[in-house]
């Protein structure tokens, strides 16, 4: 089982019941660790001062949470698909991982009702939502370990929010989508390996995408053309490119 059905004593003794109900209603599951969870909300533009001066928000949490998310659904389409090339793999990743996708999604599930922020930048940072729920999944990894984590994904996020016939039906080829906007823009485009990480079966590529020489997205992936296919999605979401090709 991934949830309690008791209470824990800690949420009688605590002045945040809400918060704890609010995890409760959203993932099915009470907290261990509340701090971690209230940091997830915690957007860079509320960002929290130390004691030794260090600013503290939600961005460690998000970079955790990203890897963690990304390796579940990776493992879950794995599965699904035992027939499917690497190609295929990485596109309905792409599908379900995308920014877009996940501001969607903490839509739906009332994330962006409890991200502290700061108001008047709500429209500045566009993946403020989507950012918040990797934290989120970063948060649970952390208090609740792997395998917790993989089964509230799967069993209370994926299942219940995403069609994967339906996804599959869907064209997001986030390269081709990227060259074609930068063909009508006549501007110059380019993929380049910047870095290999591991080695054998571990390898991955890192890879930058870039506009007029400035880099726009980072992608990582155990393949060049996954790697180049998560940059692409990064510089569309980053650009904020349409369905369209424009602005």
């Amino acid at each position: 089982m991934y949830s309690f059905k008791l209470r824990p004593l800690r949420f009688y003794l605590s002045n945040e019941k809400h918060f704890y109900e609010a995890i409760k209603n959203i993932f099915g599951f009470y907290p261990e660790n509340i701090f971690l969870y209230k940091l997830a909300f915690r957007h860079k533009s509320q960002s929290e001062v130390l004691l030794n001066g260090i600013r503290v928000s939600n961005e460690r949490l998000e970079f955790l949470g990203d890897t963690v998310l990304s390796t579940v659904v990776a493992d879950h389409l794995f599965r699904m698909f035992p027939f499917k090339d690497e190609g295929f793999l990485t596109e309905m990743r792409s599908k379900i991982v995308s920014r877009a996708q996940l501001n969607k999604l903490s839509l739906r599930l009332g994330i962006d009702q409890l991200i502290i922020h700061t108001q008047e930048k709500n429209n500045v940072y566009r993946s403020i939502k989507g950012d918040a729920f990797e934290a989120i999944i970063g948060a649970i990894y952390l208090d609740k370990g792997f395998e917790f984590t993989r089964k509230v994904l799967i069993n209370r996020v994926i299942k219940n929010n995403f069609d994967l016939n339906e996804l599959i039906a869907t064209d997001v080829n986030f390269k081709s989508k990227l060259i074609e906007w930068a063909q009508k823009e006549k501007k110059t485009l380019e993929f380049i390996v910047v870095q290999e990480v591991g080695a054998g079966y571990h390898k991955q590529y890192v890879v930058d995408v870039l506009i007029n020489n400035e880099v726009v997205g980072t992608g990582r992936d155990y393949s060049i053309k996954g790697a180049e296919q998560n940059a692409a999605m990064k510089a569309v979401e980053q650009l904020g490119i349409n369905g369209n090709g424009k602005h």
